[in-house]
């Protein structure tokens, strides 16, 4: 997995869109309409930042699995966000999941005239 192929995933969202908000090399992905749009992924050059749980309780979990690959993301950890490694032991499919949670997650918070149509079925078998 690297960041072209995650950025791809996550923008095959209905209704993700890339933003650049601060002068980093790879944007946000945010969900919902501009303005009011809300970042699902945090893209970097060696990982993504996601929404690992509800609280930062499920979120340790990822801690606990993946000791040296992931971790609580700067500032906004306390909200149950973890930075997850693409170059460690976690499996691709596993880091998918993690976007498809966060998307979930993020998305279920939207008012309901911001979310997009058929966002409840991403990651649905």
């Amino acid at each position: 997995m690297d960041v072209g192929e995650l950025q791809a995933y996550c923008l095959a969202k209905p209704g993700a869109w890339a933003d650049f908000p601060w002068e980093h090399e790879h944007p946000v992905i945010k969900v919902g309409p501009e303005g009011a749009g809300k970042i699902f992924a945090f893209l970097s050059a060696t990982g993504v930042g996601v929404k690992g749980g509800a609280t930062r309780e499920v979120a340790d979990e990822w801690l606990q699995r993946f000791p040296g690959d992931a971790s609580v993301m700067r500032y906004i950890g306390r909200s149950g966000w973890n930075d997850l490694s693409f170059e460690g032991a976690i499996p691709d499919e596993e880091l998918l999941d993690a976007v498809d949670d966060s998307y979930r997650l993020i998305v279920a918070k939207l008012p309901k005239k911001h979310r997009p149509e058929g966002w409840d079925t991403q990651g649905v078998a």
